[in-house]
């Protein structure tokens, strides 16, 4: 385990360091790092919130996760001084977003997990992914990308939309279940208002 690199190789780095401070989930925390640090790095070894995960540290697992101004971030590929005067969302801080609960309970109902690894992500990525779609933003499987209003988040759209977010253990199935099950969910909350 000693020659496996972690993620407070980066933290320890000599180098300039400064305070910054971050709002997570709702709370202030100004921490001290290097310029260079990662907001995952930041989350995970500075401020303890490990459940966003340091899959592959390249932006292409989607494990790291997490939501900036409601938007989703790969947080291994952002800096955290980038992050400052942002509201951040962990997967700690998920229920506060209207759609969090509803997306958790469903991964649960649906068993959309099986190691729970990139579940964090996972459930951070589809929130971001049913406010933009709620906003009218198109994917590459949105049939009218000119006009996308309205868009049905059917399983193909699902799935494009969450293409960036891989379950190592295949529980895709599950996952897009948990997910249309929500979107299903929160759509006839939107009718019913």
């Amino acid at each position: 385990m000693d020659d496996q690199p972690s993620s407070r190789s980066v933290a320890v780095r000599s180098g300039p360091v400064q305070t910054i401070g971050l709002q997570v989930n709702g709370e202030q925390h100004d921490i001290e790092c290097d310029p260079r640090t990662t907001l995952l790095d930041a989350l995970r070894d500075h401020i303890g919130l490990t459940g966003s995960k340091k899959g592959c540290d390249r932006g292409q697992c989607g494990a790291c996760t997490v939501l900036v101004d409601d938007r989703r971030v790969v947080s291994c590929l952002m800096l955290a001084v980038s992050a400052q005067n942002h509201r951040i969302t962990t997967i700690e801080g998920i229920d506060q977003v209207p759609t969090g609960a509803t997306l958790q309970q469903a991964f649960i109902e649906h068993d959309g997990f099986q190691c729970g690894f990139c579940t964090p992500g996972q459930i951070c990525s589809a929130v971001g992914m049913l406010d933009e779609a709620k906003h009218g933003w198109p994917s590459a499987a949105t049939e009218d990308v000119v006009d996308p209003h309205d868009i049905v988040l059917d399983d193909d759209e699902i799935r494009e939309r969450l293409s960036g977010n891989i379950c190592r253990c295949g529980a895709y199935v599950n996952i897009l279940a948990a997910v249309r099950s929500a979107a299903d969910e929160t759509a006839a909350d939107g009718e019913s208002s």
